[in-house]
């Protein structure tokens, strides 16, 4: 690694002096007693012995000092420091301080990065082995006791045998979602975009958990009348998806006879926003920046026991974000939570 390498003579300059001044009035004083004194040999030998000096220690100190500079930008191009190995070697101090100082915060970041995702990836391996776990072992535990011979009493056999089939159903879905996150995560999903009426979607969506939400007696309604058409560009069965996905959790969260509210608004001359809202029990404040990550759960036992992939808000954000559009939540604990996410008009 070679380059020009700023030089800075003021150390070799007041170094050469100071020896120059001792050395020649050591000399003065020997030539004043033993020999015969005169000026000019004085200076003769003054000059001569700054200019030896003020070289030597300019040339070989500063070669000292940048193999040492040499070998911290060589171990530090081990490390990939790009903003080093762009430049020449320098051996002025302040410059190569600064250098090492913003070394040190990039991989700061990059350590505190990595640590992050470290973290993720454990608790991401751990939700999904957890996941798999206990619909493999609910089907796993069935599947012996028929073995064992419950499978001879007719009506232990049909309904054990549901019980796997509903952890096999979970298993699929699961495992389905996985598969489209990612896809989704790596781009490879193409989206099928297409002119279509967002209300028509809504209300198939309604008749389509109707009874679903008539178990709970909640309601699924507009927030108005939309007496004409808005009609949307995008991916019909994505969309679909995502509103499927948000009235559902509205449901399974929601509180006895309370209301599913769906409204559409335009936002800017080419955007509408959709509005998901519910009056169920809402989120803590805390927990919604977590909100949309794979498998996370506000409340771990209530959500397994409606059921699910633990997937579904994650995969509503990469088709929302698929299609290029913003994706929001706003919930308060104990009194209900609105999704929303933005859509292109078709003209």
């Amino acid at each position: 690694m070679q380059g020009k390498f700023k030089k800075s003579y003021r150390f070799a300059m007041n170094t050469s002096l100071y020896i120059t001044t001792y050395i020649t009035l050591l000399m003065s004083v020997f030539l004043y007693y033993f020999y015969e004194f005169k000026w000019f040999y004085i200076i003769v030998f003054l000059v001569s012995i700054y200019l030896f000096t003020f070289f030597i220690i300019q040339f070989r100190v500063e070669r000292f000092i940048y193999k040492r500079v040499k070998k911290i930008y060589d171990d530090l191009t081990l490390l990939e420091s790009a903003s080093l190995t762009k430049g020449p070697i320098t051996t002025d101090m302040r410059t190569l301080t600064q250098e090492i100082d913003k070394f040190a915060r990039h991989k700061k970041i990059e350590i505190e990065t990595l640590k992050v995702r470290e973290e993720y990836r454990k608790e991401f391996l751990g939700n999904v082995s957890h996941e798999l776990k206990t619909p493999l072992f609910t089907v796993q535990g069935y599947i012996l006791t028929l073995l064992d011979g419950a499978m001879n009493d007719k009506s232990i056999r049909e309904k054990y045998l549901e019980r796997a089939s509903k952890g096999i159903e979970r298993l699929g879905y699961i495992i389905k979602d996985l598969d489209m996150i990612t896809k989704l995560e790596v781009g490879d999903l193409c989206l099928n975009l297409e002119v279509f009426d967002i209300i028509e979607l809504i209300e198939n969506i309604f008749d389509m958990f109707e009874m679903k939400a008539a178990k709970k007696s909640i309601t699924l309604v507009f927030d108005t009348n939309y007496p004409k058409p808005i009609m949307i560009r995008a991916d019909k069965e994505r969309i679909q998806q995502v509103l499927a996905n948000l009235i559902v959790n509205s449901i399974k969260y929601g509180r006895e006879k309370g209301t599913t509210e769906i409204s559409i608004e335009n936002l800017i001359k080419n955007k509408v926003i959709v509005r998901v809202t519910d009056n169920g029990e809402g989120i803590e404040e805390v927990y919604l920046p977590r909100l949309f990550e794979r498998f996370f759960r506000v409340d771990k036992s209530g959500s397994r026991r409606e059921g699910g992939s633990g997937l579904g808000l994650s995969i509503v954000k990469h088709i929302i974000e698929a299609h290029d559009e913003k994706i929001y939540v706003e919930s308060e604990y104990n009194v209900g939570s609105e999704f929303s996410f933005t859509l292109e008009k078709a003209e």
